[in-house]
């Protein structure tokens, strides 16, 4: 009988690439995926460990799957696996524990006859991920950077992921070439740190964009969170004038306090990234941005907070990822004093999610009357749903399949989170 194998990612985006390229080793052993939730020979968790709330989920997740397949293997890993291997051998259910590199060799350990638990890393060597056509996505995520050279006060990343490392140009241009023929129109490049591919790999990262844009068939590129100190002119020329880029940006703020920044060791003042933002919008001025931003930092006032609040609102940032401070391990913060209550920082996380809901409807309603590409990606309750160039949420009735298309639209209203409208 075929053994089966299900997978659930936690976190960003470079983890969902990591888990498709597991998948498809999976896959190529003679494993069939079947969704998880369900019963499976071998249960597999990449996790995360960015805040509390993530290390919470990973361990509700864990305990389901092992009532849904008490007899299956349970493979925990990735960053909380790195971080908390210790924490998590305790728990029941769990046959291996894989660090953040370790996670690719899970095969080769379920074989072994005499095994251990355990397998942690020092995370030292690069491992190229991309999404494959198992995971059942329209854009492709591909990883080009992994790890983090940053000590920000906050993060624990860096320990979970070790030092900043990078795929090579070629490698890169050959992985987008594959990604293209599997049927992917559109391909996200991703990393921990994309923006310090030059300072790593000793390659710039414009030249990597301007060759990936010239793979044939290739239609859409993004690129995903990039630090705001890593953005020049240069680059969003290059961006522009490869033709495919599409006009969304992720560049992380943290903190509109020019205080709190210092002291979370971010590499940019608010006045520069401010002047960032405006640089962007000179060059794609249709350009949604998203923005990741912590709130109860150790020592935040009202005024810091404050401060935050008025630079989100006044800045054309659309898209929040607003998340609480969470004590991490090994970080400056967590050894700070004046930690904010939590009662604090669900009501400011709160604020904040208020204003980006408020924000991204308000530039959603701007963009009813425009004209816009929509990469469909899958058919759900009688509508096809995709995302326009900028990133908006937009969905229509066809009696065509628009599933893995890219269509000329026009957008006629809002319809809850959605923009809707009719084809051109």
């Amino acid at each position: 009988m075929q053994k089966t194998v299900s997978f659930h990612t936690l976190g960003c985006r470079l983890n969902l690439s990591e888990t498709g390229q597991i998948a498809d080793q999976f896959i190529q052993k003679g494993y069939k995926i079947v969704p998880f939730g369900e019963q499976s020979d071998v249960t597999y968790l990449n996790t995360c460990t960015v805040t509390d709330g993530a290390d919470s989920s990973c361990r509700n997740l864990i305990r389901k799957a092992h009532k849904k397949s008490p007899e299956g293997k349970i493979i925990v890993a990735g960053c909380y696996a790195q971080m908390e291997s210790e924490k998590l051998s305790q728990m029941q259910g769990i046959d291996l524990i894989l660090g953040t590199n370790e996670k690719y060799k899970a095969l080769d350990y379920l074989e072994q006859e005499e095994k251990e638990q355990v397998y942690i890393d020092n995370t030292t060597e690069f491992w190229g991920a991309q999404t494959t056509t198992s995971d059942s996505h329209t854009r492709a995520f591909l990883k080009i950077q992994d790890g983090c050279n940053y000590i920000c006060s906050f993060c624990i990343i860096p320990h979970a992921r070790g030092r900043s490392r990078t795929i090579s140009i070629e490698e890169a241009v050959k992985k987008t070439q594959s990604l293209v023929n599997d049927g992917f129109k559109e391909v996200v490049l991703t990393g921990v740190n994309i923006g310090e591919f030059e300072s790593t790999s000793g390659q710039r990262l414009i030249n990597l964009i301007k060759e990936i844009s010239a793979v044939k068939g290739l239609e859409r590129l993004r690129l995903s969170s990039v630090e705001p100190n890593t953005i020049d002119e240069e680059l969003l020329i290059t961006l522009k004038k490869s033709g495919i880029y599409q006009d969304h940006f992720h560049i992380p703020l943290q903190s509109g306090s020019p205080d709190i920044l210092k002291s979370m060791r971010r590499k940019y003042t608010i006045d520069y990234y401010v002047k960032t933002i405006g640089l962007v919008k000179s060059y794609f001025p249709d350009a949604s941005i998203g923005a990741d931003i912590i709130a109860g930092y150790p020592g935040e006032s009202e005024l810091d907070f404050e401060q935050t609040y008025k630079v989100l609102k006044e800045l054309p940032i659309t898209h929040f990822h607003v998340f609480p401070y969470s004590k991490r391990q090994k970080t400056t913060a967590s050894r700070m004093d004046n930690h904010i209550p939590n009662i604090v920082k669900k009501e400011r996380v709160k604020t904040l999610i208020s204003l980006g809901e408020d924000k991204l409807l308000e530039f959603t309603k701007q963009n009813v009357g425009k004209e816009h590409s929509v990469l469909f990606e899958r058919e759900k309750e009688g509508h096809f749903e995709g995302y326009t160039s900028n990133y908006l949420k937009f969905k229509l009735r066809s009696d065509q399949d628009l599933a893995n298309k890219i269509v000329k639209v026009k957008a006629t209203m809002v319809d809850g989170k959605f923009l809707t409208g009719e084809l051109l």
